[in-house]
């Protein structure tokens, strides 16, 4: 007899598959789709105060990190969010990602912490997409302001998440909150989806 652990997803007494809401006598097309993004490894890079490593000639996996508020920066397996100054965060679905991290970075210059169990992450796509957050967000989500490639930290109905705007076509957002929150974050924005119909996949 084995005693193989099982690891649950965040949302795995949450996420409900199907078709919800004011979903009737639309074309599916029309309809919001909300997924939970699992096996998911997400990593958090703090610089050190002492480091004096030239942030402008580091890279991982050849994207070199974003400076600045609201950049991030993307390959086909890898996106790395500037989170605040000094700090990101890398994720990936690939497991590769860490080696890729600690192969580009020293140690003594930066802090690398896997947060990848401690967070939930809802994927929220469709042309009402951006209504469903402006309902819970005071973030500026004007397209001059926010756009495909750019990411956030905020408040939605008061839980804290980071948004990250994947696709502009589709519309498409990845939202982290803290483990402990999903629950509350995930009826949150499903509630708020309820008046376009959603899809549940």
């Amino acid at each position: 007899m084995t005693d193989d652990k099982i690891f649950l997803s965040p949302l795995h007494d949450e996420h409900k598959i199907g078709l919800f809401g004011e979903y009737q006598d639309k074309d599916k097309s029309d309809l919001l789709i909300v997924k939970e993004v699992k096996e998911i490894f997400i990593f958090q890079i703090v610089k050190y105060k002492n480091s004096d490593d030239d942030l402008h000639l580091l890279k991982i996996d050849g994207l070199a990190l974003p400076l600045a508020y609201p950049n991030v920066v993307s390959n086909s397996e890898i996106r790395i969010l500037w989170s605040g100054p000094n700090t990101w965060m890398v994720i990936s679905s690939n497991q590769s990602v860490e080696d890729k991290i600690h192969s580009s970075l020293k140690n003594e210059d930066f802090a690398i912490t896997n947060l990848s169990h401690s967070r939930a992450v809802i994927e929220i796509s469709g042309k009402n997409s951006i209504d469903v957050l402006k309902k819970g967000t005071s973030l500026n989500l004007n397209p001059t302001e926010f756009m495909k490639n750019n990411s956030a930290n905020s408040s939605y109905s008061g839980i804290s998440f980071i948004v990250d705007f994947i696709s502009d076509s589709p519309l498409t957002f990845r939202l982290f909150c803290l483990r402990s929150f999903g629950g509350s974050f995930y009826h949150s924005i499903t509630d708020a989806a309820l008046e376009y119909g959603y899809s549940g996949e």
